[in-house]
């Protein structure tokens, strides 16, 4: 069966083509289904430009990099400009900035003197040995450490790795979106919004966690994606042909193929590893993309030919993907705590065990687990360390301090209760404020995403939910994952002391989201000139005025010294105070 001709579709198709729809395909080569080709880049550009037909193809056909190399770069040099402004301890690099400066000195987070901060700022760097009760892993932390042994322990270099990470994630997405939509410019469109959102600009120049969770989140998601293509490619390769070339499924291929070995899944099992390593969120997402998996290879092993696909995915690829993921990703969160392990410390009559992590002779002291023995030697830092999880855990949960910035997680989507991280009010001519200022200034880092992209945001995910409930989109359902498995949980723990920040780990699936509706907005290549034009230009606008509310909030995002007056005019909301 082949697709009917524009004329004979009903008018709400074509209607709806205006607008990005496209009817499902029937019959054709199945090849080009389960691995649809990126389409051939033009080089109409380039010859207007006045360049040579060869190098116009191949600079064309390098914009699958250069694009997205460009847009990090424009990342990179916002990130890290100024990075060491603010120059204090700011929010919770209290905790994550020391314990990263413990934990590669002794291999276990450390207890500082109180009221230290300051102290740092002037230069000190020295902690006991003593240990301290932490609540997250320790991968973010080791992480955050790297700058610091580069650089000391100084705001740029306890900045350092999480700039570089958040500069690196936006590369990241433009060549996953590219791969997404076959579109580099919808992959660099991704980035480049991902580039200008606040709240992730602003935990790029932070040492918290959250940044470095949403690296190894979205580093998985493209493993997992290029998996799917190299797997739905062996497929495709391996079916028949007719008389013309053209491929068609078949029952046996579909059904009965192994794909063989999958170091892309392997790949994935570490990074989700890691993120749970960083913060125990982050395991939400091996159970949200071992999801996907599944039903990507149901899909692929239907449209292959599979009479029953589910039965050959629970038979061929189940069993294979559980073991590249479930038992990668606990073992590099195991091998995550290797400097607590490593560290067993001393043990006296007098003062007990002594120079090691907390909890790490819990097993053979309150545990009241023998201590003789190879076996005891083996699995007593196991009880121990499962002994710290559960203490953890009911921390977590069980967290009710009032705070100021707490919010719910109804309002993330629209930034109803953004984090102050840091503020002070410079008198004229004092901390970068001028001195032709009347009255005092304002310097403040405020962790709120670019307004405009995220209430441009909630309607590409209500346009996502019906791509995917509708016309079964594969994408909109991969994005709408990724969101979902970030948000939905903080539900369970509402009244639990929470924040907006926590955000940022699915901030690149509301970036792709956008990026998917501007794809739609702009329409087929195929539609009407004015159809096209029009829809340029709306896409256009809407990027432009993203744009600018990122620049018309940069000073909020930077800590930079403006009027009073300046400040409480990008206070939109009362809530944002």
């Amino acid at each position: 069966m082949t697709v009917r001709p524009p004329a004979s579709r009903p008018p709400w198709q074509l209607r709806l083509r205006r607008f990005g729809y496209v009817a499902p395909r029937r019959g054709g080569d199945v090849r080009e289904r389960l691995v649809p080709p990126y389409p051939e880049p033009g080089t109409r550009l380039w010859t207007v430009l006045g360049v040579r037909p060869g190098p116009a193809r191949l600079l064309a056909r390098s914009l699958g990099w250069l694009g997205p190399l460009l847009v990090a770069l424009v990342a990179g040099l916002t990130r890290f400009h100024n990075l060491r402004s603010p120059n204090a301890v700011i929010f919770d690099e209290t905790y994550y900035a020391k314990d990263a400066w413990a934990l590669w000195k002794y291999g276990y987070e450390a207890k500082w003197p109180d009221d230290i901060n300051g102290r740092i700022i002037q230069g000190y760097d020295h902690v006991a040995d003593a240990p301290t009760f932490v609540v997250h892993p320790p991968v973010g932390k080791w992480v955050i450490g790297v700058g610091e042994q580069l650089f000391g322990l100084t705001p740029f270099g306890w900045r350092f790795m999480v700039a570089l990470l958040g500069t690196l994630s936006v590369l990241m997405l433009c060549r996953i979106g590219r791969r997404l939509f076959r579109s580099t410019f919808l992959g660099c469109v991704a980035g480049g919004l991902m580039a200008v959102d606040g709240m992730h600009f602003v935990m790029s120049r932070t040492s918290l966690l959250d940044l470095v969770l949403m690296f190894f989140v979205l580093a998985a998601f493209g493993c997992v994606l290029v998996d799917r293509d190299k797997a739905r490619a062996r497929l495709a390769a391996a079916l028949p042909e007719t008389d013309e070339g053209v491929a068609r499924p078949d029952a046996g291929v579909g059904g009965t193929l192994r794909l063989g070995w999958r170091p892309w899944r392997i790949a994935a099992g570490v990074f989700l590893g890691l993120a749970a390593a960083t913060k125990w969120n982050g395991a939400v997402y091996l159970a949200a993309f071992g999801l996907l998996i599944v039903v990507w290879d149901v899909g692929s092993r239907r449209l292959a030919g599979a009479q029953r696909p589910w039965r050959a995915m629970l038979r061929r690829d189940a069993p294979w993907a559980f073991l590249a993921t479930v038992p990668v990703a606990i073992a590099v969160y195991l091998a995550s705590w290797s400097g607590w392990f490593a560290n067993s410390g001393t043990y006296s009559e007098t003062q007990g065990w002594q120079h090691s992590g907390y909890y790490r002779h819990w097993a053979e002291t309150e545990g009241g687990y023998s201590s003789d023995g190879f076996l005891a030697g083996l699995l007593n830092p196991l009880r121990s360390l499962w002994h710290y999880e559960e203490e953890v855990w009911k921390f977590n949960t069980t967290l009710h301090s009032p705070h100021t910035y707490q919010s719910n997680p109804w309002s993330w989507l629209v930034q109803g209760r953004p984090v102050s991280y840091f503020y002070e009010s410079p008198a004229a001519g004092h901390d970068g404020c001028p001195t032709d200022t009347a009255g005092k200034c304002a310097r403040e880092v405020l962790a709120l995403g670019t307004p405009v992209l995220w209430w441009a945001a909630c309607f590409a995910l209500a346009y996502l939910l019906f791509r995917w409930f509708f016309r079964r989109d594969w994408r909109a359902g991969a994005i709408l994952c990724g969101v979902a498995a970030g948000l939905l949980p903080w539900f369970k723990w509402q009244d639990r002391t929470i924040f907006d920040f926590y955000t940022v780990v699915f901030v690149p699936f509301l970036c792709l989201a956008v990026a998917m509706m501007i794809g739609a907005i702009v329409g087929p290549r195929d539609t009407s000139e004015r159809r096209r034009v029009a829809g340029i230009v709306g896409a256009g606008t809407l990027i432009l005025l993203i744009v600018w509310n990122f620049i018309y909030f940069f000073p909020i995002y930077t800590g930079q010294a403006i009027p009073l007056d300046a400040w409480r005019n990008r206070m939109w909301f009362d809530t944002w105070i």
